[in-house]
């Protein structure tokens, strides 16, 4: 039987017809709802030229459009390519013409910086969702509302791609994961056999442009779960929501417990019917862990990649003390090992590359065949993460992918800012790592090295920085000095940097 994920939502619409499957401020749709407006888009993209294999852009906060493009896409065996929000004009622009986007979906909050690049992207159609629909572009309701609510002809599934997910990339460009049908099916499965049910409501406060948040999407249709969205993260709304709908899990990473517990009036007993939470992108500090199962709640650390379309290995919060540090067991449906340079495999305790096997490793770099080969090996995803293994198996990671600055969850890749100081006129050298925040876990820090005579400070460049990369990626402190160390090959030495100026 082919795997086709937009089947999915009619065959749970099917099933459970009056079940509310979506709930977003004032929005409450049922399953058959949410199928009904799938069907809408999969026709409204038809009529609009899309077809097998072309690629459909999303730019949005956490809104219910997600569920129809999505699934409608699905449908006809069409790609959804969402967009981070957080990047600026001319990163989107390059993400737009990469993925050759023929439609471009966007909300009301990014009119003006969509007006501001859509000359140079293309996409044929431009939808706006929400009443303020520009000139130049389509309303996203009016196309579906002349569409029919009939099930669509299906087109593609199983290895089809059926999502591409920008990654930041190690060049300072950003590489397109192709996902597929089969891919989030697998995803699915892994995390039932492996978590069990996660109860029947899950809040979404993570972006969905992330595939921490984004394989949730699949996998609620999949298990008849209700999702709550919340657009853009609110502490206090965040804890109103977990109280008036009942919410029994929901995803997160460190920096999102920490700033709850600021909230005024914050007490865990708020959160009396979550079971469980899951944790991705930095380890859980011990404390926090303790705190949550004091009042009967699991944190569940997670390790993954977009690359895997998200679990690799997951930790039960009754190991978390005795194994801290561990992000834990491989998935039940994931291979796992840690080799050398050769390829052997690690004994205990022994560094190494982390590589992954299982039906969710992507289907590769979309327009990149050597960075896929490169990637994907024998069916082994090459992480790039060096870690190693206790005696039982526990997984550790020990440095950051490539480098790597992990920023209030967003991943961020040093040479994407390196890239762009390096075109500073005035600069003659740039090194970029990252640095202790209270806050955000990590933050940027760019240590730089002036042309002869130049005269710039820091705040003029991190003020230089900020219409070329997002925000969560500018520098918040820079650093002047003489020289960056580098190896006789001109990588630099991140862990000189490191250790000098951390």
């Amino acid at each position: 039987m082919q795997i086709n994920l937009g089947s999915f939502l009619a065959k749970r619409a099917y099933l459970s017809p009056n079940q509310e499957g979506l709930v977003c401020e004032k929005v409450r749709r049922t399953f058959s709802q949410l199928n009904a407006r799938a069907n809408r888009l999969a026709h409204a993209m038809r009529a609009l030229g899309v077809g097998h294999g072309d690629r459909v852009a999303l730019l949005a906060l956490n809104e219910p459009e997600y569920y129809d493009l999505f699934f409608g896409l699905g449908k006809i065996g069409a790609v959804l390519v969402p967009i981070n929000y957080r990047l600026a004009g001319p990163e989107m622009a390059y993400i737009l013409n990469d993925c050759g986007a023929r439609v471009f979906v966007f909300g009301k909050e990014y009119l003006e910086i969509v007006n501001s690049f859509r000359a140079e992207i293309p996409a044929e159609h431009l939808v706006a969702i929400g009443d303020a629909t520009p000139a130049w572009a389509k309303s996203y309701e009016a196309l579906l509302a002349k569409q029919t609510e009939a099930e669509p002809e299906l087109a593609g599934g199983d290895d089809d791609t059926l999502t591409v997910l920008y990654t930041s990339g190690t060049t300072g460009r950003p590489k397109g994961a192709m996902l597929t049908h089969a891919n989030y099916f697998w995803t699915s499965t892994t995390m039932l056999a492996t978590l069990g049910h996660t109860g029947d409501t899950f809040l979404v406060a993570l972006p969905l442009f992330h595939i921490g948040a984004l394989a949730g999407v699949p996998m609620f249709v999949h298990f008849g779960q209700r999702a709550i969205l919340l657009r853009s993260f609110d502490a206090k709304r965040f804890l109103e929501l977990i109280q008036e709908e009942k919410v029994t899990g929901f995803g997160s990473v460190p920096q999102l417990l920490m700033f709850l517990k600021l909230i005024p009036g914050f007490d865990k007993s708020m959160f009396q019917t979550v079971k469980i939470i899951l944790v991705y992108a930095a380890p859980v500090p011990v404390a926090l862990i303790k705190e949550y199962a004091e009042v009967g709640i699991e944190v569940r650390q997670l390790y993954g990649l977009t690359e895997c379309t998200g679990p690799a290995t997951v930790i039960a919060s009754e190991h978390a003390i005795t194994k801290a540090g561990s992000c834990g067991l491989p998935f039940f449906h994931t291979d796992l090992k840690v080799v050398r340079d050769d390829g052997s495999e690690v004994g205990p305790e022994e560094l190494g590359e982390v590589l992954l096997r299982s039906g969710n490793v992507m289907k590769g770099y979309l327009n990149q065949p050597e960075a896929t080969a490169e990637a994907v090996v024998d069916g082994w995803l090459h992480t790039g993460d060096v870690a190693k293994r206790d005696e039982e198996g526990f997984l550790y990671i020990m440095d950051r992918k490539k480098d790597m600055i992990i920023s209030g969850g967003e991943n961020i890749y040093p040479a994407e800012i390196e890239d762009v100081i390096f075109k500073h006129p005035q600069v003659a050298d740039v090194g970029v790592i990252g640095y202790p925040d209270p806050k955000w876990g990590e933050a940027v820090k760019a240590i730089v090295v002036k042309k002869p005579g130049a005269t710039f400070t820091e705040a003029e460049l991190i003020a230089w920085c900020k219409d070329r990369i997002g925000k969560f990626k500018i520098p918040r402190q820079v650093i002047f000095a003489d020289a960056i160390p580098r190896t006789p090959t001109g990588k630099i030495l991140k862990r000189e940097l490191r250790q000098k100026y951390n």
